[in-house]
Formats: C-alpha cells, structure tokens, sequence
C-alpha cells in the first residue's frame, strides 16, 4: 500500500483537493481526514494507546461517535470516530484510516471497522509520521491521507494535493525540526560537543523516539529495535542522546497536553 499526504491551512483548501481528487478517479474511500473541529457536536473522549496490540482496534469498535452521515463538508461518508485530543482539542477523523491512526474505532460497523482498521494499519498506514499530524493539527491544519495500490496512484495524488496547496510531511517535518533545533543544539554543546558534526545522528534518534512502538520506552528497553530500525545509527552517541531528548519531549508535551485538557 502506498500513501499521499497533504496537510492544508485550511479546511477549505483540504475540501477543494478533495474534490479534485475525486475528479481525477480516486474513490472518496480511499480518501480519510485528519480534522481540528467537531463539526457535528457528538464528540467522545476516549483514551488512547501509541502501542496497540492486535485486537484493540476490535475492542473498542462501536465505542466512539456514531454514523454521522457526509458531514463536515468533505463528502466522504460517515465520520467514524471524534476525539477530544490533548493539547488539540476536538478532531474530527473521517474514514477507516484516520481513525486507525489515532487508535479510534467508530460505531459504524462496530467490530467490523475495527477489524477494517487492523487490516489497514497492516497495509503499510505511515503511522509512524504520527507526530508529525499531530504538530499539524495543534497548529490549525487538516490532514489528508490517501491510500493507494501502486506508486504511479500515489504519486499522481501527490501531484493534486501540491497543487491544491498541501504542505508534504517531509516539509511539516522539517518545519517542526526548525522549531526545536536551537534549544536542542543549546543543549547538546553544553559540555562543548559540535551540533553540527553531530546533528543527522542526533535528530535521527530524536525522532525516532516519537514513533508509537517507542514512545516513553527508554533507549535501553527498546535497543534491539532500534538496531534493526537504525543499523548505522543506533549505537552512535549522538543517536542515544537525541533519542533520550525526545523521549523526554514527548513526555513533557503530554503532561503538558493532559493538563491542559482536564481545565
């Protein structure tokens, strides 16, 4: 499975790529939304894990939200599931795929779209750029995600969305790095290191520890992955000690997030 994804300013902007999508061939069930909003009033907190196992998705299918029709003016079918996401607020995730990403099954269905949602996680669903939606959705944005069956689809669906006006993940990435490098190269040449000579190690441990399957893992605790993950990078220093700063990110942000969501 290949995937396309765009991160619009605007939900406006998110609708008419849509639209262009469509109109080019892509089926709308193909298509899922990332959404800051609740845009028909019927959201459910519900709590969520970055380490689902097999059978979560099942288990809390028909727990969340309810067939709410076409809605919030994308034209895609039910929204199957609503969060109130910490740090972001209320979101909107439409189609099978977004609510796989944030760990969500929708009533509609029931078991039958968790069980839709393992097999798509399965088929190859980016989740590990994960972080990535959610810094775009804290930030206002809308996330589109396509699905595709060969690159030459996928592709041609990137194409649509940068000429709609998406953002790429590879930029929304950079753009998050952006806003964290100095505090971290501060940090790093306390005891008179060089940033520089070390910043792709660095940042590749930083970011790998807000993948899902790591979050609050300790490097120690998840090492043998990261050596299969990493193989020229894991054992490096620098790797270690941005992985060790992310991991401690990731945790400030969420105490940050839940205490902000229970005011």
């Amino acid at each position: 499975m290949e995937t396309a994804v765009g991160i619009f300013a605007t939900h406006s902007e998110a609708q008419s790529a849509i639209g262009r999508l469509i109109s080019s061939g892509v089926p709308s069930k193909n298509l899922n939304v990332l959404t800051p909003g609740d845009w028909e009033g019927h959201i459910a907190e519900v709590p969520t894990s970055d380490t689902e196992q097999p059978g979560t998705a099942r288990a809390i299918g028909g727990v969340v939200g309810g067939a709410m029709g076409a809605s919030a003016g994308f034209g895609l079918g039910p929204i199957l599931a609503g969060l109130l996401l910490p740090g972001v607020g209320a979101i909107t995730a439409i189609g099978f795929a977004a609510a796989a990403l944030l760990g969500l099954g929708g009533a509609v269905g029931g078991a039958a779209a968790g069980e839709a949602m393992e097999e798509t996680l399965s088929d190859g669903l980016p989740k590990d750029e994960l972080y990535v939606y959610e810094d775009a959705l804290r930030k206002g944005r809308t996330v589109v995600v396509g699905l595709f069956d060969s690159e030459d689809q996928a592709g041609s669906a990137r194409r649509i969305l940068a000429e709609s006006g998406s953002e790429s993940v590879d930029a929304a990435r950079e753009d998050w790095w952006v806003g964290l490098r100095e505090a971290e190269k501060a940090e790093y040449e306390r005891d008179g290191s060089s940033f520089s000579a070390s910043e792709k190690s660095y940042r590749c441990g930083f970011e790998a520890a807000q993948r899902p399957e790591w979050a609050g893992k300790t490097y120690d605790a998840v090492r043998d992955s990261l050596r299969q993950a990493h193989p020229d990078r894991w054992e490096e220093p620098a790797f270690r000690r941005g992985y060790e700063r992310g991991r401690a990110l990731r945790e400030r942000t969420r105490a940050r997030d839940a205490e902000l969501a229970a005011r």
